[in-house]
């Protein structure tokens, strides 16, 4: 039982809120981490899927070595995909060995009672009612799953997000739309013709993109011509946004929101290419405009740069269209808490330790994206924004503890009655048991 008022609850067990915890322990402050370890990525996506990170970029951050997913699988290196139960397996790890005490429980609703002066009161699915000083909100990307507004026009039973599915054998036999281009709707499409469906797939995009193969060891000339490596691929403009995202809260919003629109855009893993075969109906250039249920199915309609709308005909839709970050979606914040959040674009505005403009509340992940850049929506940006987190709540938390007394020693006059008699007149800090 936690009868006290903890220095932070983090919200969350993904790999933004086991690294923020593992850091905010090194600090030495009192954390709760409610969540079970990896259960999005455990319970939410296929077995058969693949990272399209590199083994490189798809660490949780720790404030020490021997942590990162290289240091826990040696032979991943450059080149070797990674799948969904490897990366599951390492997260586990390190929730067992790097975060200890985690709580598989759910924080049903967060509120801050005593206004910015009192701590936040955190309801749980166990019936606790959980206090804190601050809050970390690291809940991941499954609240904010896009459906495309042409779309809604079908009922729950025709239409799906990629994120819902994990098998797709009840599938077999049928006409299959799959809205998009990326990795996630390309996988999609391929898990779907494995399964035995027909999957047809309607692309915005012109012709699809695809990531180059990476080069393990590029030579001095490559290294030099086309930028060094990092988590979110190679170029220099890159390597700023992916290793240095401090740098890209000094950009005017409109920069930044145009490198989250462009940046890592929609595109294959290499590795899936040859996957996407004859069994997939590609469609390229072609827009969603409308779509309605016709007779049990549903009827998408599309709009090319040239010709007629066509219209498509399915047993269902899947949107593999991505995530977009909206506080509104966030309904674990009380509304009142959640109206002083200031916002832009449907996202927190942050400053530069991932703090909203509610002292103590944090976000990190996907919501932190508009305001650090791209790389916060992948895995590589976690340890970046732990470490900035960690280090702002541990400087309030210092700031904010009882000064050390000075405690004058007297000498009584008998040895050994309090000490050894020596040191009479000097000064000795006195820290409390329980500074809080």
């Amino acid at each position: 039982m936690h009868d006290s008022t903890a220095d932070v609850l983090v919200v969350g067990a993904g790999p933004y809120g086991l690294s923020t915890a593992a850091y905010l322990r090194h600090h030495g402050l009192d954390v709760r981490i409610i969540g079970t370890p990896m259960e999005f990525w455990a319970d939410r996506m296929p077995p058969g899927m693949h990272l399209k990170s590199e083994p490189f970029a798809s660490s949780l951050g720790a404030p020490h070595g021997g942590a990162t997913f290289t240091d826990r699988n040696p032979g991943w290196r450059t080149g070797r995909p990674i799948p969904l139960s490897v990366f599951v397996e390492y997260g586990r790890w390190f929730a067992g060995h790097i975060v200890p005490y985690t709580e598989e429980a759910r924080v049903e609703r967060i509120e801050r009672p005593g206004g910015a002066g009192g701590p936040y009161e955190i309801a749980l699915s166990t019936g606790e009612t959980a206090r804190a000083r601050a809050v970390v909100i690291a809940i991941g990307v499954a609240a904010f799953a896009r459906v495309p507004d042409e779309l809604s026009g079908l009922p729950a039973e025709l239409l799906t997000h990629s994120m819902d599915h994990r098998e797709f054998g009840r599938f077999e036999g049928q006409e299959v739309a799959v809205v998009g281009a990326g990795q996630s709707a390309l996988e999609t499409a391929v898990f779907l013709a494995e399964a035995g469906a027909r999957p047809q797939l309607l692309a915005r995009t012109e012709r699809l993109a695809w990531n180059d193969v990476p080069v393990p060891s590029p030579s001095p000339i490559d290294r030099a011509l086309r930028g060094p490596a990092s988590g979110l691929g190679r170029g220099y403009r890159t390597w700023v946004w992916s290793e240095h995202p401090w740098a890209t809260r000094f950009l005017p919003d409109s920069t930044r929101q145009h490198l989250l629109r462009t940046t890592m855009g929609p595109a294959g893993a290499w590795w899936l290419r040859d996957r996407v075969d004859h069994r997939v109906h590609v469609m390229t250039g072609r827009t969603v405009t409308a779509a309605r249920e016709s007779g049990g199915r549903a009827a998408v309609t599309t709009a090319g740069t040239v010709g007629s709308p066509w219209e498509h005909e399915v047993d269902h839709v899947i949107a593999a269209t991505g995530f977009r970050p909206d506080l509104g979606r966030i309904e674990i914040l009380a509304p009142e808490l959640r109206e002083r959040v200031k916002a832009r674009h449907r996202a927190p505005v942050l400053g530069s330790h991932f703090q909203s403009s509610v002292p103590g509340l944090y976000f990190a992940g996907l919501t932190a994206a508009p305001s650090f850049g791209p790389v916060m929506r992948f895995v590589h940006g976690a340890d970046f924004a732990a470490r900035r987190i960690a280090a702002h709540i541990a400087a309030n938390a210092k700031a904010a503890a009882p000064p050390v007394e000075k405690v004058t020693v007297l000498d009584s006059g008998t040895a050994g009655a309090a000490g050894d008699g020596e040191g009479a007149g000097k000064t000795s800090p006195h820290v409390p048991v329980n500074p809080r």
